[in-house]
């Protein structure tokens, strides 16, 4: 049923010489991706600085090409360099000196996020990290038990980076906005494998990229705000195009713009606007729910091998409950990784989790049986 998903493969050049297999760490590049590097050469080499004409309204452009993706309505996305800069311009908004002060995530959150929200304890921020039981999941009663009427905000990883958790977003959501406190997901290991609605589940914000299952390259992440907020927020972490006339050059306190702009600070990363576009253009051509049955097809392949290997699966078995990657385990797996990229394996490896194999639409049952042949062969010589 997924066989026509193949004859995408001649769109991603890399497929023909490597094994891919680490989607949730860097998709493959696209092939119209250097036809757009090119045109953005091309615009600043003909047009010099009046490219920024075309280059300035990019930045929406491509945050709504991101919001057709996760159902979010036109000029709520603003586009920055990565992740840790998106959760730092959040963080600056808000006020933590009053009793609403205490800011609730998990142990399992990717570290950069945590080292944001951490920082702001200076400024007042009582931070409650919830720890994991097993170092896979969170429970998710124990997380929404420690987001109370003192809670200001809940940053929340959506998928989980280590071992491919999903977590139930709506229930902490729910219990979030009932004692008064806001959420952000980052969905950076969501967003272009697990159909969702940022609009369904009512986040306040939601924070992702476009390295991973969005194939768009490094420099391009999104910072969704729910429209309510986008008005009464106000970042310390600013710059001149967060200003309501940026091009009046107005000396003094900040007159922030009235739309999602206020949120996007200095000029913005533009190559990365340009090498994003064709892996997201693909993503909505596909269709996230074709990726997401594709993915979790590939992925209990490779779980019900590894089962039989008799490796340690520190991945979710219930389909629901798993993004994207299966995480396997044994004896000197991070020397083995080493082993399968020079024999053009591509994977990679994370500790406490162990080898992790992401297959995206474009795989092939055979690339993922061929890996953990691969690895089968390497334990089999360690013995």
């Amino acid at each position: 049923m997924h066989e026509d998903l193949l004859e995408w493969r001649s769109e991603f050049p890399i497929l023909s010489r490597k094994t891919y297999l680490i989607n949730n760490s860097l998709g493959a590049m696209p092939r119209r991706t250097r036809e757009r590097l090119m045109e953005f050469a091309d615009d600043w080499d003909q047009e010099g600085v009046v490219a920024w004409e075309k280059w300035l309204p990019l930045v929406t452009e491509t945050g709504d090409l991101i919001g057709r993706i996760i159902d979010a309505p036109p000029g709520q996305i603003m586009m920055h360099q990565n992740v840790s800069t998106l959760q730092a311009i959040l963080a600056s908004c808000f006020d933590f000196e009053g009793p609403r002060n205490k800011v609730v995530f998990t142990e399992l959150n990717f570290p950069s996020v945590a080292y944001v929200w951490l920082e702001h304890r200076r400024r007042g921020a009582r931070v409650h990290i919830v720890e994991s039981d097993d170092g896979i999941t969170v429970d998710t009663e124990k997380l929404c038990d420690a987001i109370d009427e003192e809670t200001l905000i809940v940053p929340i990883s959506h998928v989980l980076f280590r071992s491919a958790a999903v977590q139930d977003v709506a229930a902490i959501v729910e219990k979030a906005h009932r004692v008064g406190a806001m959420v952000c997901i980052d969905s950076y290991q969501a967003t272009g494998l697990l159909p969702f609605s940022v609009r369904k589940l009512n986040v306040d914000f939601c924070v992702g990229g476009s390295v991973k299952w969005l194939c768009g390259g490094p420099g391009a992440c999104y910072l969704y705000v729910r429209e309510d907020h986008i008005r009464t927020l106000r970042p310390m972490m600013t710059g001149w195009f967060s200003h309501a006339r940026p091009f009046a050059f107005e000396m003094g306190e900040i007159d922030y713009a009235d739309d999602i702009h206020r949120f996007m600070g200095g000029s913005p990363s533009v190559p990365a606007l340009y090498s994003a576009r064709s892996g997201y253009e693909i993503i909505l051509e596909v269709g996230v729910e074709r990726i997401r049955q594709r993915n979790l097809a590939l992925t209990r392949r490779i779980l019900e091998r590894a089962r039989a290997d008799g490796l340690t699966v520190n991945t979710p078995d219930e389909d629901s409950r798993r993004g994207g990657t299966v995480c396997v385990d044994f004896e000197a797996a991070e020397e083995a990784h080493h082993e399968l990229i020079r024999r053009g394996y591509i994977i990679d490896y994370r500790p406490r989790c162990g080898i992790r194999i992401s297959p995206h639409f474009y795989n092939t049952e055979e690339e993922c049986d061929a890996v953990m042949d691969e690895i089968a062969t390497l334990r089999g010589n360690r013995r």
